[in-house]
């Protein structure tokens, strides 16, 4: 609030410098984030061999599935589930529903259940958020290895063979494993699944390793986060009112002094396809993340250098880039227009251009190459179209600013339906 009273205040005495200094901010910010991609893609992912581990030394793994209003999906969630090659006398699965969804509930009611399934019905209370519900199966785990799903998922089936592997070979203070999030390849067109992909890809195949080889702590994503129990127990589960607990978990165990690292087998996802579905998730998102920013720029995280590096690195530059992108395209687009009124020629400074032209191509190259890194191919059209990708953010940020303030621990729900009910081209 002081923030915001000081810039009307410098707005009002003073409006050419404020003018000035938020153009050197935005410039600043495009910047940087543009040279962190640069740096990720320069950055080859470490390769690590573990060996494999027999069935007998496989730990016992416990699989946190909160759901919420995911009726449709319920089927077809235990098939993915089922699928996972581990020793079912090892896998503990806890689905997590709220009370007052009984569609849901019904669902799983009338299927075959594996036994290693069990479906957990929720206390009422508040907040009624995700990570609630993932403490609440925290308590029950039986597994020293824990990872979340998502109702969406389809994790590849050995990848808890290899993350089983991976805490085997390594040390006590390795905490989290994040799997890689690949987003199907859309069936149809549609814009939004398409750079949705573009943006998983990029983040998960080339940002994180990146930043895991960098030795820096990172926000996980939503899904297919692999813990000891021990450490999320040590650091008290996850936070009930942050909306993106998944980027506040990955901080705190960094400011409890573990590490967090990336696997390889992927958990494949589906993508939102319009507006409706989008901008309430990415709002969220928004939200949570500045949450988390508000949160550990106040606490342990400010006096680890590392650790704060890497909290401006991997939050606050994306979220300030991401979100000032509408806003600087469409002051820039108004100065064209008024120039172009003035004299008939359009122009545009040429330091605007080169800073818009690095920071789309510095995003476009990271994009490729994450989708080269999972076996898939980019589409040049698809990554032209990334600019007015970043335009739609003009939709979500308001919302998530607004919730911030007035409703910040409100969920805003994400629908999803099964994959052989989606349209086909």
């Amino acid at each position: 609030m002081v923030l915001v009273l000081g810039l009307l205040a410098l707005g009002v005495l003073w409006p050419g410098l404020l003018v000035w200094g938020l153009y050197g901010l935005f410039y600043c910010v495009f910047v940087a984030g543009a040279v962190i991609r640069l740096a990720a893609i320069l950055t080859p992912p470490r390769k690590r061999d573990c060996p494999a581990l027999a069935d007998q030394a496989l730990p016992h793994y416990t699989l946190i599935v909160p759901l919420y209003r995911e009726a449709e999906v319920a089927r077809e969630l235990v098939g993915n589930l089922a699928r996972l090659d581990y020793p079912q006398d090892r896998l503990q699965a806890l689905i997590v529903l709220e009370a007052d969804d009984l569609a849901t509930r019904s669902a799983f009611h009338v299927l075959d259940l594996p036994s290693f399934i069990q479906v957990l019905v929720a206390p009422t209370g508040l907040p009624r958020t995700k990570p609630r519900a993932c403490n609440i199966a925290l308590a029950l785990a039986k597994g020293s290895l824990v990872v979340i799903y998502d109702a969406e998922d389809a994790p590849d089936p050995l990848q808890l063979r290899e993350a089983a592997a991976r805490f085997a070979s390594d040390t006590a203070d390795l905490a989290c494993l994040q799997a890689p999030l690949r987003v199907e390849t859309p069936r149809y067109l549609a814009f939004i699944a398409e750079q949705f992909r573009l943006e998983y890809a990029a983040l998960f195949q080339v940002l994180l390793p990146a930043y895991a080889r960098w030795g820096l702590p990172f926000p996980l994503g939503g899904t297919s986060n692999h813990f000891r129990r021990s450490a999320l127990q040590a650091v008290g589960g996850w936070d009930a009112y942050n909306v993106t607990e998944d980027a506040d978990i990955g901080f705190r165990l960094a400011s409890a002094g573990y590490r967090l690292d990336v696997i390889e087998r992927p958990t494949l996802e589906t993508a939102p396809t319009s507006l409706d579905q989008w901008g309430p998730q990415r709002a969220r998102w928004i939200k949570g993340h500045l949450q988390t920013l508000a949160v550990h720029i106040r606490g342990e995280t400010r006096r680890q250098p590392r650790s704060l590096l890497a909290l401006i690195v991997t939050l606050g530059v994306p979220i300030a880039a991401s979100n000032l992108h509408a806003p600087a395209m469409l002051i820039a687009g108004v100065g064209v227009a008024v120039n172009w009124l003035a004299d008939g020629e359009p122009s545009i400074a040429g330091a605007d251009l080169t800073l818009y032209m690095f920071g789309w191509m510095a995003s476009a190259v990271c994009a490729a190459v994450g989708l080269l890194r999972s076996g898939d191919r980019p589409r040049f059209l698809h990554l032209f179209g990334m600019a007015g990708y970043w335009m739609m953010w003009v939709f979500a940020s308001p919302r998530a600013i607004w919730q911030f303030f007035v409703a910040p621990h409100h969920w805003d729900k994400t629908s999803h339906t099964p994959r052989t009910g989606r349209p086909t081209p």
